[in-house]
């Protein structure tokens, strides 16, 4: 009880007199946007695009290209003309392209093959090189990796990402935002991630400020192989340490921390955040890792490039109904399994759910002004904590209101004391020791939207504010 005293008593001493303006609240209409596009998406139209997409029998990277009814080319032409039925409901507000590069010499593509992406673009109105992503592999398989004729329906690994990522699209395109929201389908995920890699590259070469990527492979089992039904959780995968952090900025973080707090990290927790504020009945497992143990996914090539990205996806995975030939046998038991990635293993109201969760967030983030950039942090020796950033240009953050720093003790998953310091640029917390806590900074917007918590230095950044761009 005494250190739950001194703890709130820090709190308090926390908010001198620059911090006395009053934050802003949510107005009822963005809250009520928010609270509707966390149950807006449809479980029926997910169903229908799921069953869409397992129609086309393989979606393998290697399948054939050439008909209108089945294989790769069939699936992925069929999510482009999605996309532009979704862009035409919204006055043609979705750029919708394909981006590709031939890959071969590959152990698993030895033959010139093109990967085949779909991106539909939604550009923000006043910071549109600022980029939120959602995305969804287009590809399936079975258990022979290199077997590209057999039927391999996919139907949760992975038409539910694809399905959640349309649906997406339908729900946010009606509203406009300050930052630029991508929808992407993206190919050859089981062959080696080639798809994320070629839009990863585009992305760098272009100059996108990714804000968040986030990764939706496998968002419809709810019944697992270690017998947990559940359709309340949902795991989200978030590395720690930048990969591509130099030795002169581990050096540093040696002294000051950031292993827990890399952007990817504190894109998870604002994830765990909306969840709670918006999703009915959905409770985010934050895990420490890039991915499920010794494996990985398309927001991986993000991750490699230094972007902020995780993957969500379902808690409880049913390992008989991944990568597997369709058949039935009887294990030793006398038990028959049914092996395959059928419809029938996918939960629609569990996959809307996910994509509620996509949603929200990306509405989140798209709406929020930026992250703050350049945040340092210095108190050592002292009893006060100070922190200081930049502003962007005002033209990318018209609806920038001002900032709020948040802390918690270092053994503390999520956020746990905040104070808003006003549009300034730095705030010294009183009687706040920068020793016993870690320490963090959001934007937040005039309609009390806000940015992911950065974390001081070069482990915790999102980047600068960059160039503005049409």
């Amino acid at each position: 009880m005494r250190r739950q005293l001194v703890i709130a008593l820090s709190a308090c001493l926390a908010a001198p007199a620059l911090a006395a303006a009053a934050p802003p609240t949510a107005p009822p209409a963005t809250q009520a946007l928010l609270y509707e596009i966390g149950t807006a998406p449809s479980a029926a139209r997910i169903e229908a695009d799921i069953r869409k997409l397992v129609s086309f029998g393989t979606r393998h990277t290697l399948s054939e290209t050439k008909s209108d009814t089945h294989g790769i080319g069939a699936a992925r032409r069929w999510i482009h003309a999605e996309f532009e039925r979704i862009s035409a409901q919204c006055g043609g507000c979705l750029e919708v392209i394909d981006v590709a590069g031939t890959i071969s010499g590959e152990e698993r593509i030895p033959e010139p093959t093109e990967v085949v992406s779909v991106l539909a673009i939604q550009r923000g109105t006043s910071d549109p090189g600022r980029y939120v992503i959602m995305s969804g592999d287009i590809d399936s398989r079975v258990s022979d990796v290199m077997d590209f004729t057999s039927d391999s329906p996919g139907a949760n690994d992975n038409a539910s990402g694809v399905a959640g990522t349309l649906e997406a699209a339908r729900i946010l395109s009606q509203r406009k935002f300050a930052g630029t929201i991508v929808y992407a389908a993206l190919s050859g995920e089981e062959q080696g991630l080639f798809g994320g890699k070629i839009v990863a590259a585009k992305a760098q070469k272009e100059g996108w400020r990714i804000e968040a990527m986030l990764n939706n492979d496998m968002i419809g089992n709810i019944a697992g192989l270690n017998g947990v039904i559940d359709n309340a959780t949902a795991r989200v995968f978030a590395e720690g340490t930048r990969v591509t952090e130099t030795s002169e900025e581990a050096r540093q973080r040696r002294f000051t921390g950031g292993e827990v707090d890399s952007p990817t990290r504190n894109l998870a927790r604002y994830i765990d955040r909306m969840a709670d504020l918006y999703v009915p009945n959905l409770d985010v497992m934050m895990v420490y890792r890039l991915d499920r143990f010794g494996r990985g996914g398309h927001h991986r090539p993000f991750n490699d490039l230094g972007y902020p990205a995780v993957r969500v996806m379902e808690t409880n995975e049913n390992y008989h109904r991944q990568h597997q030939d369709l058949r039935t046998e009887t294990d030793p038991q006398g038990q028959r399994i049914a092996y395959g990635d059928v419809i029938e293993g996918v939960d629609f109201d569990y996959v809307a759910k996910l994509t509620a969760l996509n949603a929200v967030s990306l509405a989140g983030m798209a709406s929020a002004p930026p992250p703050p950039a350049n945040v340092s942090i210095e108190g050592a020796v002292t009893a006060d904590t100070t922190l200081k950033w930049t502003r962007p240009p005002a033209a990318q953050a018209p609806d920038l209101a001002g900032y709020r720093i948040y802390w918690r003790l270092t053994t503390q998953p999520q956020w746990t004391h905040s104070v808003y310091v006003g549009d300034v640029t730095q705030h010294m917390l009183k009687n706040v020791v920068i020793d016993n806590y870690f320490f963090g900074v959001a934007a937040v917007g005039k309609d009390g939207s806000e940015s992911p918590v950065v974390f001081p230095g070069a482990a915790g950044s999102f980047g600068d504010y960059g160039p503005m761009r049409d």
